[in-house]
């Protein structure tokens, strides 16, 4: 069980929490909360993260890209795990948040969805599966910025308001940042090994410095936007009381000199969304009908 929860990678699961907290944030405004449209909509979000990190540690083991990898050791290239394990893990999480995607979807009576839910799986497969992952091309980051932000906060607001909240487009912004913020300080940290097996993610095609500068953007840019809910729900003020711990944030991944710092940046990063994201719904909830 201790093996396949760290294969799971919980630390990474606030990212999928965040843009479901958001999303039933703005749909409170509009007055359309539904409790049991947010549960449903976790539940996809959960398990598309932990198949997601499933499929991603199935894919790079048996591609050798984790030979070499410098963070914690993966199931798969680790050798922690039988390769076709790892798969099996990785359909059953997406099986299962398939389900959750198929109840909203005969709840709402929307049918188009699944053709979503097959466009999130198909995005969560070929982030490092298939002949050409387009993790391995660059293009993880811009990925992980539309599904962890626009789909997934817009998705959730969706389903209760069943209309395009221009709120909820306007903060999948801040959602996606943080999302792609912890994938990027996550390829910075694998810089190096990832070059040597041929990955060619956005960091390792930048370089460092530029990539570093890029994701003290994204970590404080969500602060900056913040600021317009002010406007329409006071209380989201009090989001703005983490930019301290944003900046120190910043602060570790650029000064840092070895894996363990990055990761460290890595994890209060993700802890950071999902705090940022608590705080938001907090002060969205503040107004009620």
């Amino acid at each position: 069980m201790k093996i396949w929860l760290r294969g799971a990678r919980l630390r990474t699961l606030p990212l999928a929490i965040s843009p479901v907290l958001i999303g039933a944030g703005t749909a409170n405004l509009a007055g359309a909360f539904d409790l049991n449209l947010v549960l449903l909509a976790l539940g996809v979000s959960l398990f598309l993260q932990i198949g997601v990190n499933y499929a991603n540690d199935y894919s790079d083991g048996i591609r050798g890209t984790d030979d070499n990898r410098v963070g914690p050791a993966r199931l798969t290239g680790g050798g922690l795990a039988k390769p076709k394990s790892v798969l099996f893990a990785a359909l059953i999480s997406f099986a299962i948040a398939a389900c959750f995607g198929l109840a909203i979807t005969i709840i709402t009576n929307q049918w188009w969805f699944i053709a979503v839910g097959v466009l999130c799986l198909a995005a969560a497969w070929f982030y490092t599966g298939g002949r050409r992952p387009y993790g391995y091309a660059g293009l993880g980051e811009l990925v992980v910025f539309i599904f962890f932000g626009f789909v997934a906060v817009v998705g959730t607001d969706f389903i209760q308001t069943l209309e395009l909240n221009p709120l909820a487009i306007y903060a999948s912004f801040m959602a996606g940042s943080f999302a792609t913020a912890v994938l990027l300080i996550n390829n910075i940290r694998d810089i190096e090994t990832d070059i040597k097996s041929g990955k060619r993610t956005l960091a390792s095609r930048i370089g460092r410095k530029p990539a570093l500068a890029i994701f003290g953007f994204l970590v404080l840019v969500p602060f900056v936007l913040v600021i317009f809910f002010w406007l329409v729900a006071p209380a989201t003020f009090l989001v703005n009381l983490l930019i301290i711990p944003a900046i120190l944030i910043v602060i570790i991944a650029g000064t840092a000199k070895d894996a363990k710092s990055l990761i460290l940046a890595l994890q209060l990063t993700s802890m950071l969304s999902l705090l940022f994201a608590g705080l938001l719904c907090y002060g969205l909830f503040s107004i009620t009908f």
